[in-house]
C-alpha cells in the first residue's frame, strides 16, 4: 500500500483536508468554513482538528502533510503571512503541525500547489510548460516552466491576482493596492466593480435589474452571472467587460510563462464555465504576442489544490529546501 499523506487546502472561504496517496489520489475529504479570527492559534487548531478528522483511524499511518494556502507566505519558514481576504496573519503553521504530529509538513501557495496537482494528476500530465489560474473569492495562479515549478524567493511567484491590469487604478484591492486584477474580477471584487460601473455610467444602467440590485446592496457575483445566463443585456455587457479584463490577466501569464496549456479553476470559473471562458478565449490574442495556449477548465475541479497538496507531501518532485520535498 502506498504511503498515506494528508493534503490541506486553505482558502479565504473554506478549508478542506484530504487523506490520500500519490497512487490513489484522494481517498477521503472533509471541509469547514475558514475561521475568520485574528488569532493564529485558532487557525492552527482548525488545521489540527481537520487533519485528525480526515485521518481518523489511519492517523498513525500518515507520513507527511502538504498544505496549499492562500498567500502571501514564507514557504521556507512555513509561515502564512498576511492574506488580504482573512483577518489572521503570521501563522507558523508548518512548525506547529510538525510539533503536533511529528511528521514532515510542506507549505506552498494554494495555486502553486494546484498547478502541481494538475501536473501530477490532471490535464498537465506530460507537459513541461503549464499554468493554472483560479478565479474565486481571490485570483491566483501557478506555473511550471521547462519542467520546473516556479516558487520565487518566498514562495509567492503565484500572486498573479495582484498584478496591475488597470493603469488608472480605479478600484482598490483588499491588499491595499490599486488597479489589481483581483479588485475587478474576483468573487470579492466583482460586486464593487459592478457598483463602480453603474455609478459611473448611470444613463447606461438606468432602470435595469443590475441597477436595482446595486441600489439595494444585493448585487453578488452569483446574481450577476445568474442574470447573464437568463439573457439580461446589461448583465451580459458587464460579464463581457469582466471577461476582457480577465483576458488581459491571462495574456500577461501567457507572455510571462509561455505555457502550452492554461487550466482554470475556482468557484467563479467552475460555476460559470462558458460565460467566463468565452470572452477570455476571444480576447486574449489582442494582448499577447506569444502564441496563445489551450485554455480549459481543470478536470480536477474543486479538488485541484488538494491533489497538489497530496503530491507535495508524497515526495513527487524536488521543490523545497527547508524540510522540503525530495524525489524518492
Amino acid at each position: 500500500m502506498p504511503e498515506l499523506v494528508v493534503g490541506v487546502d486553505l482558502g479565504a472561504t473554506r478549508i478542506r483536508a484530504a487523506l490520500g496517496s500519490i497512487r490513489s489520489g484522494i481517498l477521503r475529504k472533509i471541509e469547514e468554513k475558514t475561521v475568520r479570527v485574528e488569532s493564529p492559534e485558532a487557525v492552527i487548531q482548525q488545521f489540527i482538528r481537520l487533519i485528525e478528522r480526515v485521518s481518523a483511524d489511519d492517523l498513525k499511518s500518515v507520513r507527511a502533510i502538504g498544505i496549499g494556502s492562500i498567500g502571501p507566505l514564507d514557504f521556507r519558514k512555513g509561515i502564512i503571512l498576511s492574506p488580504p481576504n482573512v483577518p489572521f496573519k503570521n501563522v507558523p503553521i508548518s512548525e506547529a503541525l510538525r510539533d503536533k504530529f511529528k511528521i514532515p509538513v510542506y507549505l506552498l501557495n494554494d495555486c502553486t500547489a494546484a498547478v502541481l496537482g494538475e501536473w501530477i494528476f490532471g490535464a498537465g500530465k506530460g507537459l513541461k510548460n503549464l499554468a493554472y489560474i483560479t478565479l474565486s473569492s481571490g485570483i491566483g495562479g501557478g506555473a511550471i516552466v521547462d519542467g520546473a515549478l516556479l516558487l520565487g524567493k518566498d514562495g509567492n511567484a503565484a500572486e498573479i491576482g495582484h498584478m496591475v491590469i488597470d493603469l488608472e487604478g480605479r478600484l482598490a484591492c483588499n491588499c491595499g493596492g490599486r488597479g489589481h486584477w483581483e479588485a475587478y474580477c474576483s468573487g470579492a471584487g466583482i460586486p464593487r466593480f459592478v457598483k463602480y460601473l453603474v455609478e459611473s455610467r448611470p444613463s447606461n444602467f438606468h432602470g435595469s435589474a443590475i441597477e436595482e440590485l446595486v441600489v439595494k446592496g444585493a448585487l453578488t457575483s452569483k446574481s450577476l452571472f445568474d442574470l447573464a445566463r437568463s439573457g439580461d443585456e446589461k448583465a451580459l455587457e458587464i460579464v463581457g467587460e469582466i471577461g476582457r479584463l480577465n483576458a488581459i490577466g491571462f495574456a500577461n501569464i501567457n507572455t510571462l510563462y509561455d505555457p502550452e496549456l492554461i487550466t482554470v479553476g475556482g468557484s467563479i470559473a467552475l460555476n460559470n464555465r462558458e460565460l467566463v471562458l468565452e470572452p477570455i478565449i476571444a480576447n486574449i490574442g489582442n494582448y499577447t504576442v506569444n502564441r496563445t495556449p489551450e485554455i480549459k477548465i481543470t478536470p480536477l475541479g474543486d479538488d485541484v489544490v488538494l491533489y497538489g497538496a497530496i503530491a507535495m507531501a508524497s515526495n513527487s518532485l524536488p521543490i523545497l529546501s527547508s524540510g522540503g520535498v525530495e524525489r524518492a
